[in-house]
Parts: C-alpha cells; structure tokens; sequence
C-alpha cells in the first residue's frame, strides 16, 4: 500500500520565513559594521585622551566645556579650599571601595570643584590632609556628571551623592559662580594621609574589534545554515 505524502508547506509561511531570515542576517551584519565604527571612535578618544592626560598643564578654563575638546585635560588652578563644604560622593577604585572627597576651591574669579581623591571606607578613623591657604591644584579635567548613575540617584536632601554633579553638589552647599566640571587632583598630600588623588583610570576598555568578528562570523555561520536548509529542501523535493 502507498503511504499518502505530507501535504506541502503553504507559499505565505515559505515567505515569512526568508523574510524573518533575511532580517536577522542584516541586523548581524549591521551589529558589525557598527561596532567596526564604534573601533574607529574609540581608537580616536584614546588618541585625544592620551594628548590631553599626559601634556603640559594649562590655566582651568573659564565658560563652557565640552566632552569632545576637554574631558581628561591636564590643567592647573589656585586658590583656597573651602574644606567645611566638601561633599563626599560614593567611589569604586583600584584601592576598594569607598568615597571621592570633592572639596570647593575658591579661585580669583570662581568656584572650581575638585575631586581630591579616595578615602576608604573601612578606615573610620584614617588621617585627613586638610591644606590651609593659598595652593596650586593640578589634574585632569573631567566633565559633571548630572543626576547619578543608571542605578542610584542623586539625593541632595540625605547627603547621598553616586555621581558628581557639579551644579546640584554647588546648589546643596550655597555655590553661585562655579565652574561646570571638576578636576580629578594628582596626589601631592601628606605622606600616610588621604585622600589618595591620582587614580583617574585614563586607559579605555577596546573590545569593539572582536565584537565585529563575532557579529560577522555569527552571520557568516547564520548564511552557511540558511544554504544548507534550502539545499535540503531542494534535494528532497527532487527525490519525491
């Protein structure tokens, strides 16, 4: 007896599917090509970052920064701390974790916050270097950090800082005239003391090379089964 043959597959569900394959196959390549330009942005910050970090220091600028021109400029401003307003902002570093110890520097002309570095905080009862008068403070310029993090928000009003917001830190303590970025100070303190400055990390993760690999090869790999799916089909359909 002749055993009945499975009926076929509707045309419309053959069509829905090399569609839904054709999309997938683009979206890998574009995920590629993507982080093939993500490579080329990155290999320029590195590149404007390393100029910027390891230079001469110049004068802190006055007016508008921007993230493009002057994120990690080494600069230099003088003036005295306002060391009764410094606010502490939570800090994960190379040292553990604990708090960044922003503190006012009152210049000639303006108000510039500066991170002066790392406290600790599993050492209660630590040393803290407090410089009185006049002093020159060099770092990285770094630009605010608005709000918080993806996380934790900013709570002014409990004393929680995750991020260091310039303008709301400047608006918690009574600041008018400040400067909008802070400076990430080298450590020139007391021996044994803290704050422990000079741990801005200046090196950039660069993996975007291989993600484009990945991408690519996962839709080269994507295509080789898609072929030979069709191959199956066709070959079948000729023997029946």
């Amino acid at each position: 007896m002749r055993k009945a043959s499975a009926s076929p597959r509707p045309l419309w569900l053959d069509l829905v599917l090399i569609t839904f394959a054709a999309i997938l196959f683009l979206v890998m390549i574009a995920l590629g090509t993507w982080q093939l330009q993500r490579l080329s942005w990155k290999q320029d910050l590195i590149a404007a970052v390393n100029a910027r970090a390891f230079g001469d220091a110049a004068v802190s600028p006055k007016g508008t920064v921007n993230a493009d021109t002057h994120a990690y400029m080494r600069v230099y401003a003088e003036g005295e701390y306002l060391h009764d307003q410094s606010l502490e902002v939570k800090a994960l570093t190379e040292l553990g974790g604990g708090k960044w110890l922003l503190t006012p520097l009152k210049t000639r002309d303006a108000i510039v916050w500066v991170n002066r570095g790392f406290l600790p905080s599993l050492a209660p009862d630590i040393m803290i270097d407090e410089p009185r008068g006049q002093i020159r403070v060099e770092g990285l310029l770094r630009i605010t950090e608005p709000d918080g993090t993806l996380l934790e928000k900013n709570d002014p009003q409990n004393g929680l800082w995750f991020s260091r917001d310039v303008a709301a830190m400047s608006a918690a303590v009574g600041i008018d005239g400040y400067r909008p970025y802070f400076i990430d100070a080298d450590h020139l303190g007391v021996a044994n003391a803290w704050p422990r400055g000079g741990l801005t990390n200046v090196k950039f993760r660069n993996s975007h090379l291989s993600y484009a690999i990945t991408w690519y090869a996962m839709a080269a790999l994507f295509l080789c089964a898609i072929v030979y799916v069709v191959y199956l089909r066709v070959t079948n359909s000729i023997l029946d």
